[in-house]
């Protein structure tokens, strides 16, 4: 298994930019996929991004394609979600998660979360 925290969430005018991290801890990271979703108020958690266990291929929900970012460290036991020219439609609790599947939007197939991070993105 693996325990996942995040961190890096606030609050952001738009146009801005953010770096939420990922801490792992647990046996399975490295053979894991990550993956970031959100939830805004009222709303269903939804798909970001994913990366695969070895760093090597990643993908976008169409939103955030070309301004968000995944990367991973798997000697730091780290990911990260890169955020840029964030607008308010941004602002949600972002969470990561992990899964044996790739690439995968559906959340079920995650079997680890964390607590998640709030982002506001607002003027």
């Amino acid at each position: 298994q693996v325990q996942l925290v995040e961190s890096g969430g606030g609050l952001v005018q738009p146009g801005g930019s953010l770096r939420l991290s990922c801490a792992a801890s647990g046996p399975t990271f490295t053979s894991s996929g990550i993956g970031w979703f959100r939830q805004a108020p009222g709303k269903e958690r939804e798909f970001v991004a994913v990366i695969m266990s070895t760093g090597t291929a990643t993908y976008y929900t169409d939103s955030v394609e070309g301004r968000f970012t995944i990367s991973r460290d798997n000697g730091q036991n780290m990911v990260w979600l890169e955020m840029n020219v964030l607008s308010p439609e941004d602002t949600a609790v972002y969470y990561c998660a992990a899964t044996y599947y790739f690439p995968t939007t559906n959340r079920n197939r995650y079997y680890s979360w964390g607590p998640g991070t709030q982002v506001t993105v607002s003027s």
